[in-house]
């Protein structure tokens, strides 16, 4: 979102059960030139009490854990399955977390364009 739209828009991320950044995740955005290698993983409470514009949900269990977020116009949830259950080569783990990542772009650009 940031990099399609940081003129725009202002993206921050946080998981109900943050760890840290999935190695797949930081090889398959470096491979579209976007470096999250410095990211860090954040709690949703983190950002309890801020008032956002859009609050998106990506997967089901995110769905049914996910905060009430007073404020936000827009609650969206998008039926992503998580990648970072993947199994099997190295090869077919990047192309799951690349589908993942394609269909991210797709929903950003379909919902906020």
């Amino acid at each position: 979102m940031n990099s399609l739209y940081g003129g725009r828009y202002e993206a921050y991320s946080a998981g109900t059960e943050p760890s840290t950044v999935n190695p797949y995740s930081i090889r398959v955005m470096d491979e579209i030139g976007i470096d999250i290698s410095k990211h860090s993983s954040k709690s949703l409470k983190t950002f309890m009490g801020q008032e956002f514009y859009s609050v998106v949900t990506v997967c089901d269990s995110a769905k049914q854990t996910c905060p009430v977020f007073p404020g936000a116009a827009k609650k969206l949830y998008w039926d992503l399955k998580d990648p970072s259950g993947a199994s099997g080569s190295q090869e077919e783990i990047l192309s799951i977390f690349r589908k993942t990542r394609d269909q991210i772009k797709d929903k950003i650009v379909g919902t906020f364009n």
